[in-house]
């Protein structure tokens, strides 16, 4: 699914994604969480490197290595970011490379696991991290309730619509969505700390995009 949309991805997530500069922008601004510089940043589902490219704009001396399963996607991103990172193709759900990495980074990937899969990389995700070391995860989540699913679901069409989504490119991003697994806000920060974070929480939320912050113990 995501081969064939490679090359087009970029421009659907301005319509796609309405909060698309502070979704993204708080992402990149949660890695100062560490508190210290970043010498290696993973990105787990990178895609076409959207969230690379930004996380390389903000730390340009941190080593930087992006995961995905696509290689039409890690193409993209090579196209744009060029040999100043590396590119692995991978199984999500077996992820990440061994670290130890500063930060650990991911926006709109992870919810295509399932609820045990999303658990199991949290845990692996704290075991690669450096003591202090930071995950953000940008994500789209579910709602608590029917009624908020309902409600999120006509917001988020209204505002892509408003934002130029055509009537095939919302009819294809649907289809997409419908293999999503999705999880609610609550649930992913209890499976968080229970993975071994003992700060994690919301920075962000628009409705069903979040962006989910959470560091190691630094000892």
């Amino acid at each position: 699914m995501f081969e064939e949309h490679a090359a087009s991805y970029e421009a659907e997530r301005r319509r796609l994604v309405p909060p698309f500069d502070e979704f993204y922008g708080t992402a990149v601004a949660a890695l100062e969480l560490a508190g210290r510089p970043l010498d290696r940043v993973i990105d787990l589902g990178a895609g076409t490197g959207l969230l690379a490219r930004a996380v390389a704009r903000a730390h340009p001396e941190a080593e930087l290595v992006l995961f995905d399963g696509s290689p039409a996607m890690l193409e993209q991103a090579r196209s744009a970011l060029g040999e100043g990172a590396s590119y692995l193709t991978g199984d999500l759900a077996e992820a990440p490379p061994p670290g130890p990495w500063d930060a650990v980074v991911s926006a709109m990937a992870i919810h295509h696991l399932e609820d045990a899969a999303k658990r199991e990389l949290f845990t692996r995700v704290h075991d690669e991290l450096s003591p202090g070391g930071v995950f953000v995860n940008a994500e789209h989540v579910g709602a608590p309730t029917p009624l908020f699913e309902r409600a999120y679901t006509e917001w988020h069409e209204r505002r892509a619509r408003e934002l130029g989504a055509s009537e095939h490119e919302w009819a294809e991003a649907v289809a997409r969505m419908s293999a999503d697994r999705l999880a609610t806000v609550e649930d992913q920060l209890a499976w968080l700390r229970s993975a071994g974070f003992p700060d994690a929480d919301c920075l962000f939320k628009d409705h069903h995009l979040v962006v989910l912050v959470a560091r190691r113990r630094i000892s």
